[in-house]
C-alpha cells in the first residue's frame, strides 16, 4: 500500500446501526410508509363515506314514513321547512328531463373516486372525498331503488329553504365535498400528500 493510499484510508465498513438509519432514511422517501407519507387513508374515507350515507339513508326512511303526503313543516318559521318532494332532477331539483344522465354520472363520480383513493395519502383528502362518495351512493340508491326505478328512480329531497330550492343530506355532503376540493386545491395540498406551491 503506497503511503497516499494510507493518508486516505480505507473506508470502515458500514455499522448495523447506520445501515438501519439509511433504511428508514430510504423508507421515508417512499409513499405508503410509515416513514413518509403516511398510511394509506382509505379507512378514514370509507368512514366518511358509510356516515354520510347512512345518515342520508336514515332520514330519508323516516321523512318517508312520516312526513310524505302531510303539509310542510316549520323548523325556523317560514324560513326553514320540512317538505317531501320527489326529486327526478340532478341536486337542487335540476334538469328533471335528464335523470339517466344524473345516475350515469354519480356512477362515474364514484369510479373517479375509487380511482384516487389507490394514491391517497391525505386525510383531508379523504374527508372531502368520503363526502362525495356518501353523498353519491346516498343519491344512486334513491336512482335505483325507488320508483319509478330503473335508473330513473325519483331522489327524495326534503329539507326546504326559505327562496331556495328542497334538497337532502346527501346533496348537503356533495357540496361541502366539493368546496373542501376548491380549498384543498387552491392551497396545493394533492390527494397523495404532496403539497406545491405556484
Amino acid at each position: 500500500m503506497t503511503e497516499a493510499e494510507q493518508a486516505i484510508g480505507t473506508p470502515e465498513p458500514e455499522r448495523p446501526e447506520e445501515a438501519d438509519k439509511a433504511a428508514r432514511a430510504d423508507a421515508a422517501a417512499e409513499p405508503g410508509t410509515d416513514g413518509g407519507r403516511g398510511q394509506r387513508r382509505i379507512p378514514v374515507l370509507l368512514v366518511v363515506a358509510a356516515f354520510a350515507y347512512l345518515l342520508d339513508l336514515v332520514t330519508k326512511i323516516v321523512v318517508v314514513s312520516e312526513l310524505e303526503h302531510e303539509g310542510a313543516i316549520e323548523i325556523l318559521g317560514t324560513w326553514l321547512q320540512l317538505e317531501v318532494i320527489r326529486n327526478r332532477g340532478a341536486a337542487f331539483g335540476f334538469g328533471e328531463a335528464m335523470t339517466i344522465v344524473f345516475t350515469c354520472i354519480a356512477a362515474i363520480v364514484i369510479g373517479v373516486i375509487a380511482r384516487i383513493a389507490r394514491k391517497l395519502y391525505s386525510v383531508p383528502w379523504a374527508i372531502a372525498l368520503g363526502l362525495l362518495l356518501g353523498g353519491a351512493l346516498g343519491n344512486l340508491t334513491d336512482r335505483l331503488l325507488r320508483a319509478p326505478g330503473g335508473f330513473k328512480g325519483a331522489v327524495v329531497d326534503f329539507i326546504a329553504p326559505a327562496h331556495f330550492a328542497v334538497f337532502n343530506l346527501a346533496d348537503s355532503a356533495i357540496v361541502c365535498g366539493g368546496i373542501l376540493i376548491v380549498i384543498l386545491s387552491f392551497r396545493g395540498l394533492d390527494p397523495d400528500g404532496t403539497v406545491h406551491r405556484d
